[in-house]
């Protein structure tokens, strides 16, 4: 199975296959407006992280960033971004952002950890170098025709780099699986936020005004009753226990055999 496919929605290191962010889940749910939060700052970080991490590796390349040095600079871009988003978030809604500040520094860590940096090194591997064997004819022809290109290729030993290396296709396949696992984590915060907010406290919330956040709906204790406990990590860690289970389920229906 590939990179991409284990850590795909349905894979075995997605959120719910592998528990990959189950940290994050748990924290960040309790609330509505704090899943919001977090969502645009995972789709902000993961999507600009791995853009720029992408970019500079395919027109620095191998010579500026080694493969052992490679996890600091994503981790370091990460931050970055991260602290550009707090940043940002603090200046609009102070209030709101002093909410979910630990949760905000979190999220660079998730990134960095997420297994994009995997991804990205395994198309890099298989896009960088297009190998090819040429006679000394051959190579004759293949240094002039690349030195028109102006001289993209490094031919040697019978051997010549591709200019598929510098191909823009694949920083754009890097950065859609990125948003791909953004998009399953934010999309799980939301969802979990939207069953233990109202059973915690009869309301759903949204980032915002003076206070932190503003109440876009609110339940009549009357009408219906909230249960506690899901406003705590234990109420979470049951949740996640009740949807993993049917996780699994719809896997094995869906994809009989495919993710053993």
């Amino acid at each position: 199975m590939t990179i991409s496919r284990q850590y795909s929605f349905w894979g075995s290191l997605s959120p719910l296959g592998g528990l990959t962010g189950a940290g994050l889940l748990i924290m960040a749910s309790a609330r509505l407006s704090w899943a919001i939060t977090i969502a645009g700052s995972l789709f902000w970080v993961y999507g600009l992280t791995t853009l720029s991490f992408t970019s500079l590796l395919s027109v620095l390349g191998d010579r500026f960033f080694p493969v052992s040095g490679r996890i600091t600079l994503f981790a370091c871009l990460a931050a970055f971004f991260g602290s550009t988003y707090l940043l940002m978030f603090w200046l609009l809604c102070p209030f709101a952002a002093l909410e979910v500040f630990v949760l905000l520094l979190l999220v660079p860590m998730f990134c960095t950890a997420s297994g994009v940096i995997q991804q990205i090194s395994k198309v890099s591997v298989k896009t960088r170098f297009d190998i090819k064997p040429a006679n000394k004819k051959n190579s004759a022809l293949q240094g002039k025709k690349q030195g028109e290109l102006g001289d993209r290729a490094n031919i040697s030993n019978g051997n010549y780099r591709s200019p598929i290396a510098d191909s823009p296709v694949d920083v754009y396949e890097c950065l859609s699986n990125a948003v791909s696992q953004a998009a399953s984590l934010a999309g799980l915060l939301i969802a979990f936020s939207i069953i233990r907010e109202p059973l915690s406290y009869c309301s759903l919330s949204f980032p915002g005004s003076s206070n932190g956040m503003v109440t876009i709906m609110y339940f009549s204790e009357n009408s219906f009753f909230p249960i506690g406990l899901f406003s705590h990590s234990a109420g979470a860690l049951l949740l996640m226990g009740y949807i993993t289970c049917l996780y699994q389920y719809g896997k094995e229906r869906l994809f009989p055999g495919e993710y053993k």
